[in-house]
């Protein structure tokens, strides 16, 4: 059965290749601008999205420096102690200020 696929459809032969109709040509061109015109659509939202975020960003940036500029205090300050020299696996930034001619004390 499998060496005979079209014995199964009585009366059924060979296919033949028969050309597209100038409806199928028509139909084809169609669909293809509205793919293409989908696309372009799609790549304007994203550029677009893009452009907004990007301009959101710069009035947070410059919002930000306007108000450390203008004496605000900001949660990102340097930490007032750091962990690996709290723990002594490195000096401390403070006691190399402090002697700047000595090694720290342990």
């Amino acid at each position: 059965m499998a060496t005979k696929p079209n014995s199964a459809l009585p009366g059924a032969g060979p296919q033949h290749y028969m050309p597209p109709s100038p409806r199928d040509l028509r139909a084809q061109a169609v669909h293809r601008l509205q793919i293409g015109l989908l696309g372009l659509a799609a790549m304007l939202l994203l550029v677009g999205l893009a452009n907004i975020i990007m301009d959101r960003a710069r009035m947070a940036d410059s919002t930000m420096s306007t108000s450390v500029a203008a004496g605000v205090p900001t949660t990102a300050a340097s930490p007032k102690s750091d962990p690996l020299a709290d723990i002594g696996v490195v000096p401390s930034p403070d006691a190399s200020r402090n002697q700047p001619g000595t090694a720290a004390p342990r």
